[in-house]
């Protein structure tokens, strides 16, 4: 998988590939190294080709670790399949989809 992070008005994370068991680890990493000065973190999909229960997590846990402080996360630009995901498992409404 890909990571892109950039900072601006708000942050945007980038994502390419797969979000899985074995990438999720370093998913969660690439945001811990980095520090948020925005209020506003953009997770872009738009290239991500697949989610596991395993990303899901992972994105579950930077939702928290943002709330904590007092910063939000957006998810943008799902394709149909992470969408069916998304939905499938209720987290549709639990993160924030754009």
């Amino acid at each position: 998988m890909e990571i892109k992070i950039s900072h601006g008005d708000v942050a945007t994370i980038n994502l390419k590939g797969r979000l899985d068991t074995t990438t999720s680890n370093e998913l969660h990493d690439a945001f811990e190294k980095e520090e948020f000065k925005e209020e506003l973190v953009i997770m872009d999909m738009k290239e991500l080709e697949y989610i596991s229960s395993a990303g899901l997590r992972c994105l579950l846990l930077i939702k928290k670790e943002l709330t904590a402080k007092e910063k939000k996360l957006e998810i943008h630009n799902l394709n149909n399949i992470c969408l069916e995901v998304f939905k499938v498992t209720g987290f549709i409404n639990v993160l924030t989809v754009k």
